[in-house]
């Protein structure tokens, strides 16, 4: 944790009323949220462009009870929602977080269009899976965690909200448990003080800090890290210093769909379609639709820590125009093979096994693995592409209530801190087999607008107390 310094009012020169550490989606949400409410903000970003995990995901966040939902005939509410989370997480999610996000993600997407013109559209080619069991994924229309935060830095400027990059707040000032300040640093060694009556730590995950991975989520400490390298976990050990509360530390989002050696993450709708993963012996070892956050370590466990996804000349079709697959083209030979000994001997992996593997796809009812293929066979020509495990973002963070304050040890509020996105816990309970897909930008964009929300409204008598 950092320590707390002691508020000198001396040396704040500059009053903001709510400061927002970090500048990823949640952030920015909370921004807007505040700006919303009448407040001015200040927006801290380490980075010289505000980026971030959100830009480096697919763009994609769960929601629920969105207009966009209703357009298609998505039947869905909370008390689903929480159902599937409670159902995918063995009962260890906060159900309060949750629920909030079950009752605020569709209406926070729903102002996202109509106050700032960032919209959010139901991706109808993700039929629920994963843990979902109504169609929820939203994305922007350059479908893109790039092209969402690009909407979202116009939207707050077109706000008002003022934006610091290359400033990485290192110190939280506060009298008790009061925060009073901040202070940043900047690139040229120069340190700054900025007063405030509200904080909200935004700053994403610990993925990139080695040594809380090590401590937290030991079993991944020598996996590959794929996200964004500023997931240093200031805001978590910036709350904690204040007396913050943690939890589910140990939970985290895998990925099992990292191309080898490329470096770039597939969209899981290869295998939403009907693709399978094999490893070298050409054999499958899960079901490829239960588990898209465990997957990774499943991957790694096989010969080499590599697997191949195998698919088709219609899943490639259904795929080659997503932003990810498009990049991969640019990079890899995507050719196809008129039969499966072609393809095992362009690719190392074993023709007789992968060919068992074909054959034992059971046209209808579930197969060994529980996973129920409804969708068509695979036929030649075949395709695969290589891909392995890694780590891409940590899920658990600082203790949050239903109004994103941060809580200490004794269930009770910090004052005026809030926290969101990554540097709160989420709802993916206390391992990497509770991710639902779309689960951290859920957060971000949930938790960002409610902690800006309630930022902007703290009663001043509070503060001035």
């Amino acid at each position: 944790m950092m320590p707390v310094l002691p508020a000198n009012p001396d040396d704040i020169s500059v009053h903001v009323p709510v400061v927002i550490a970090g500048g990823g989606a949640c952030g920015l949400v909370a921004a807007l949220a505040a700006r919303d409410a009448g407040r001015d903000v200040l927006v801290l970003e380490a980075s010289p462009i505000p980026r971030g995990s959100s830009a480096m995901s697919l763009g994609a966040l769960c929601a629920v009870g969105s207009r966009e939902q209703a357009l298609h005939g998505v039947d869905d509410d909370a008390d689903r929602f929480v159902d599937d989370v409670m159902r995918k997480t063995n009962g260890t999610a906060d159900p309060i977080i949750a629920r909030l996000v079950g009752r605020e993600s569709g209406p926070a997407l729903d102002w996202l269009h109509d106050r700032h013109g960032v919209s959010l559209r139901l991706d109808t080619n993700w039929p629920p899976a994963f843990g979902h069991s109504r169609m929820r994924l939203h994305v922007s229309p350059g479908r893109s965690g790039l092209d969402l935060m690009d909407r979202l830095i116009a939207a707050c400027e077109n706000a008002g909200v003022m934006i610091l990059t290359e400033a990485r707040v290192t110190d939280i000032l506060a009298e008790g448990d009061i925060v009073r300040a901040v202070r940043y640093s900047r690139p040229d060694g120069t340190v700054e003080t900025v007063g405030c009556d509200a904080l909200v730590l935004a700053t994403c995950g610990f993925g990139g800090n080695r040594g809380m991975i090590a401590e937290y989520i030991p079993d991944m400490a020598e996996a590959r890290y794929f996200g964004w390298e500023g997931n240093r976990g200031e805001g978590i050990l910036l709350g904690m210093g204040l007396g913050g509360a943690v939890g589910d530390m140990s939970a985290y989002q895998g990925l099992g769909l990292l191309t080898e050696p490329q470096g770039i993450d597939l969209n899981p709708r290869f295998l939403i379609e009907g693709g399978i993963q094999v490893n070298s012996a050409g054999r499958r070892f899960a079901h490829e639709l239960d588990d898209i956050s465990g997957q990774g370590a499943r991957v790694i466990a096989q010969p080499g820590g590599v697997a191949w996804v195998v698919y088709d000349e219609r899943i490639h079709a259904s795929c080659a125009d997503l932003p990810q697959y498009v990049q991969l083209g640019e990079v890899a030979a995507l050719k196809g093979y008129a039969d499966i000994p072609s393809l095992a001997r362009a690719h190392n992996i074993d023709p007789m096994g992968l060919a068992a593997t074909l054959a034992e796809i059971p046209s209808h009812g579930p197969d060994a693995f529980g996973r129920v293929f409804d969708t068509p066979a695979l036929v030649p020509p075949f395709r695969a592409v290589k891909v392995t495990g890694a780590l891409f973002h940590t899920q658990g963070g600082l203790l949050i209530d239903q109004e994103a304050h941060v809580l200490r040890n004794d269930g009770k509020r910090l004052p005026n801190l809030f926290a969101g996105g990554g540097s709160a816990r989420g709802f993916t309970g206390s391992n990497a087999s509770g991710y639902l897909p779309g689960a951290g930008l859920a957060c971000a964009i949930t938790m960002g607008r409610v902690a800006g929300r309630a930022a902007a409204r703290l009663p001043i008598q509070l503060l001035d107390g």
